[in-house]
């Protein structure tokens, strides 16, 4: 025990720790920003997948012209596909007012199975793409080096807050998603309101993928979220539709992560359980979790 706690205090650990925390905290920052106007998505998991594809796949065709610039034009794409994905989405629930869970879950069904038909068609494999020569750069000293994307998550916490609570955008954003008629009643154009919201989630849920793919590792993997997109929405919800408490339901979801990684190197729980613990822990949070701050018209689709 005291071997766990010394591994604990270690920057190896910190690093480890930040690095579980950057995909849930920009994939649960997106979600807030498409809840926040009214629109479920649950599709956060294969937003991130499409991104992380997107990413890889454009890194890897473009480094050889753009060499070192290259992975930004990567993160570039990955933001672009999970915007574009978003969008579909959005037309989905807005325009056609299908079922909104329903919708988010078919992007997701499509995740799991379109990335392997791209691998093969590109390169002959399902499973992963080849590795990139230029990934995106590390900042930092020592252990704690990471790429740009995890310097942009914690600033993308700033920008939500004061974006949401501090200018007209943010004012009509959260009357669309709680009380959309009053809102057109005061010329907000409620469906274009949601459409932007549902898109940025895209954009911010794609980033999380490219830094998986580009930004953490230096390729794409088959199933390279493992949850990840449910765990943000989870923190999403346990974090009562506020930035700061996304912010802190992802550093405590984040740090469970870490955990179960620091723990699968020991012999003090069974490996099944240290794989399930973020988890487990992730729906007991929920079970406490009440409904009272989810915006009044979420899931609602708008009649006006």
């Amino acid at each position: 025990m005291e071997g766990l706690f010394a591994q604990l205090l270690t920057t190896a650990f910190l690093a480890t720790f930040i690095r579980s925390v950057v995909p849930l905290l920009l994939t649960g920052l997106g979600g807030l920003f498409s809840e926040r106007s009214g629109v479920v998505n649950i599709a956060l998991d294969g937003l991130i997948i499409f991104g992380a594809l997107a990413g890889a796949v454009a890194t890897l065709v473009l480094e050889p012209t753009f060499g070192a610039l290259a992975p930004w034009l990567g993160w570039l794409a990955g933001a672009l596909v999970g915007g574009l994905i978003a969008w579909i989405h959005a037309v989905v629930s807005i325009k056609y007012r299908a079922d909104q869970v329903i919708s988010g879950t078919a992007i997701n069904l499509l995740a799991s199975g379109v990335p392997a038909v791209i691998l093969t068609a590109l390169y002959g494999t399902s499973t992963e793409s080849p590795k990139v020569q230029n990934p995106l750069p590390l900042w930092g000293v020592g252990e704690l080096r990471f790429s740009p994307p995890v310097f942009f998550a914690f600033l993308v916490v700033a920008v939500t807050w004061y974006v949401l609570y501090r200018t007209p955008y943010g004012l009509r954003l959260r009357a669309t998603g709680e009380h959309p008629g009053a809102a057109a009643s005061m010329g907000v154009n409620v469906r274009r309101m949601r459409y932007s919201g549902v898109i940025l989630s895209g954009v911010l849920a794609g980033t999380a993928g490219v830094f998986l793919s580009i930004g953490n590792l230096d390729s794409y993997v088959r199933n390279i979220s493992a949850g990840l997109g449910f765990i943000s929405l989870a923190a999403l919800i346990f974090g009562q539709w506020k930035p700061l408490g996304v912010l802190g339901a992802t550093l405590l979801f984040g740090f469970l992560q870490a955990l179960s990684i620091t723990l699968g190197g020991t012999d003090l729980l069974p490996p099944t359980l240290v794989t399930a613990l973020p988890y487990l822990i992730t729906i007991i949070a929920l079970i406490f979790t009440g409904r009272s701050a989810a915006p009044r018209s979420l899931g609602r689709p708008y009649d006006g």
